[in-house]
Formats: C-alpha cells, structure tokens, sequence
C-alpha cells in the first residue's frame, strides 16, 4: 500500500501530497509520471513527479482540484492509502550538457518545472527561472524555486505579486538583455507553452515543452494521448512527455483537449453530489 506521508495544501485549489513508494523513488527522474488511483473504483489519474527522495523512499505529487478524480484523491488525508501508485512512466527529461537555460512555468505547471530546475541546478548549469500566476493568492513553490536558481523572475497578471504580465514578456526581456540559453524549457498550459516557442522561435533557441493531453493507460496501448508532432503522431506516455516545441501542433493538442469537458463536468457535479452526502 502506498501511505501518505505529508499533505499540504499549496493555494485553495492545489495539493501537495508525499506519498512512500521506494521502488519508484529509486528509479524516478524529473519529468516522469506517475498514475494514481485514489481508491479501487477511482479513475487513473496521471501525474508528474514533482519531487522525489530516494533515500526515504517516497515521491511528491501536486494536483490540482478541477474534476472528479482530483477531488476523490483530496479527500484522502495522511496516514491513509491511494489504492494505486504506478510509475516511473515516461522518459526523463534531458539535462545532460546544458550550461545555462531558461525554465518558464505557469500555473499547476510550475510543478513539472521544478524538479527539472532543481536537477539542472545540481548538474551545475545556470538556471533563470521564469513563474507566472493568475494572482498572488495561486503563487506555489516560489522558495523551491528561489534555492534552485540563479536568477527568478516572478509574474502575475494582475501584479499582485512580482512583476505585472505575462512569462512570455519576461522570457523576451533576458533574451534582449544578451543571456543566451542553450535551451529553455516550458511548462504550462498548452496557450502559454505555444507563445513560449513563438518567442524563441524568432531568436532560434531551442524549446522543449511537457505535453500533459488526456491519458488512459499511461503505456500506448490506448492512443489516447497522441500529438502532431513534426507532422508525425506521437504518443505523450511513451515518446514523452517532453517534445521540441517547435513542432508541436498546439492548436490541434488544445481542440483534443476540450473533447471531454462537457463529460468531466457532469461527473465533477457527481461527486460534489456524493462527497455532500456523505458529509451529511
């Protein structure tokens, strides 16, 4: 059985859980999954690993609550049990050989991003770290980020915290400043990575992007999770979910995404039903 250790909430609608789970912790890497199960009749949920410690044997995951299956699992406390923990899935992130690079996220996304900072930063590459958030009140992990960089810019929209604007303004400015990555790598939602690579495209940097599109059994079996990338299909859970951003067909990724919205609202309305009764 996978225990939760700790559970934390980051903002109002994201949860840090550290679950024990040695054998994926020995083998985990930064932008390698996991799928979760909260409880025998839940649904799968993949999620990146956001930390990891091998040592003690367990692994970080941070969700966000915006459907049923996210719901289930926040309703597990510590000391309990998710049902399933399955992983490392995916292929690793590569950060063998970069001397300085750009990490940009946004939103729940900056929990991908971390563990891919925090790695190249031990490999001793120059790390700037772009995070952009909605508002202050959704800011997670800025101190993680602050020990794993050597230079953070943070944003918001509205400018309640940091800087007012978006992580693509940021990128753009350290670029014209002279700072010249070997790579910047961005992870968000899918409107934000798109306009990353549109900025990077112009200077000829290289871009690598974490796709996350909807995923059912996380091995390729299922084709759920296909992209365009480079006029070619791939599949997230086995060729990913990191891809060079520049053939990315984004427009295609964020349409797939909105195929079940109308189907994932009723079962969240479902599950507020169910979780009300079962607090009467």
């Amino acid at each position: 059985m996978f225990n939760i250790i700790k559970k934390e909430a980051l903002n109002p609608t994201v949860t840090r859980m550290v679950i024990a789970a040695p054998l994926i912790a020995k083998k985990a890497e930064p932008g390698q999954f996991i799928i979760v199960r909260a409880k025998e009749d839940s649904e799968r949920i993949p999620l990146t690993i956001a930390d990891y410690d091998r040592e003690a044997g367990t692994v970080t995951i941070i969700f966000q609550i915006v459907g049923a299956g996210t719901m289930e699992l926040n309703t597990l406390q510590e000391g309990e049990c998710v049902h399933d923990f399955v992983g490392p899935l995916g292929r690793a992130s590569e950060t063998e050989g970069l001397k300085k690079v750009a990490v940009v996220g946004g939103g729940v996304g900056c929990a991908i991003a971390y563990p891919v900072a925090k790695k190249l930063h031990e490999q001793g590459c120059e790390v700037h770290t772009i995070v952009g958030f909605r508002n202050q009140d959704l800011v997670i992990l800025e101190d993680d980020f602050q020990a794993v960089s050597d230079k953070m810019v943070m944003m918001t929209d509205d400018g309640s915290h940091g800087e007012k604007g978006l992580v693509t303004q940021a990128l753009e400015r350290l670029i014209s400043e002279g700072n010249q990555y070997d790579e910047v790598i961005a992870i968000g939602p899918l409107v934000m990575m798109k306009f990353v690579c549109k900025v990077t495209e112009k200077y000829g940097i290289k871009t690598i992007v974490s796709m996350n599109p909807i995923m059912i059994d996380g091995t390729g079996m299922c084709g759920g999770c296909r992209l365009t990338v480079g006029g070619e299909t791939k599949f997230a859970c086995v060729d990913g979910p990191d891809f060079d951003g520049h053939l990315v067909d984004f427009d295609e990724a964020m349409h797939r995404g909105t195929m079940y919205r109308d189907f994932e609202q009723h079962a969240r309305e479902e599950s507020c039903n169910l979780l009300n009764m079962e607090v009467k």
